[in-house]
């Protein structure tokens, strides 16, 4: 997982590996600490900055993380109470030209690229998703596998809930985001309870982002 923050101005990058956590400068070259092997797995980020808006840091960290999926990538951001997201199929350099990343406004934001494990490669299965209800909304980025999806959807589709994707990652956005309470806490602990599998995630809801990983830390 790769987070990126700043202090009096000056911008961090965080990277999360299974066995350490590495703390950079924005401006260090950081090539050193990724393996350049193709399709490893998802790239999540999470950025949060008080000082300026975030889309344009978003883009380095995604350019940062494609290694880690070549299939698609998107960015969510959130200003005013509203969620703006921008994803398509390609390579983050093919995804976001300099408009697209005016279009997100805000100073939260997530972002993914994509090394499909379940669904197909195409715009809709994108990532980060974007859901809604009628009491809230909000958006993740997911890399990991969820062994239960199956079960875990019939769940929601006797909820009510129609799912316009084919990977397990919807399922986890509706779970969280169909619970009763407005407290994201909340939220992320009754899914986490009920998903089995390895995953890491980042969730942008209202004025927050929130990172997760699976209990296993996988």
């Amino acid at each position: 997982m790769l987070v990126v923050f700043s202090i009096d101005a000056i911008q961090y990058i965080i990277i999360v590996q299974k066995d350490r956590c590495l703390i950079f400068q924005a401006d260090q070259n950081i090539d050193h600490c990724f393996d350049d092997s193709p399709k490893e797995s998802c790239g999540v980020v999470g950025v949060y900055s008080p000082d300026f808006e975030v889309a344009q840091t978003l883009f380095y960290a995604l350019y940062a993380l494609q290694h880690r999926g070549q299939e698609s990538a998107g960015i969510a951001t959130t200003a005013d109470g509203h969620i703006f997201t921008h994803k398509n199929t390609g390579l983050v350099s093919h995804v976001f030209q300099e408009n697209d990343l005016e279009s997100l406004v805000g100073k939260l934001g997530i972002g993914h690229t994509r090394y499909s494990t379940t669904g197909s490669t195409n715009n809709r299965n994108s990532q980060p998703l974007h859901v809604k209800s009628t009491k809230s909304e909000l958006a993740l980025a997911h890399n990991g596998n969820i062994v239960n999806v199956i079960d875990l959807k019939k769940e929601l589709e006797l909820e009510g809930i129609r799912f316009d994707t084919t990977i397990d990652s919807e399922v986890i956005a509706y779970l969280i985001n169909s619970y009763p309470s407005e407290d994201i806490a909340e939220k992320v602990k009754y899914a986490m309870k009920k998903i089995k599998g390895a995953y890491s995630l980042t969730i942008l809801y209202k004025d927050q982002i929130i990172g997760v990983r699976d209990p296993h830390g996988v």
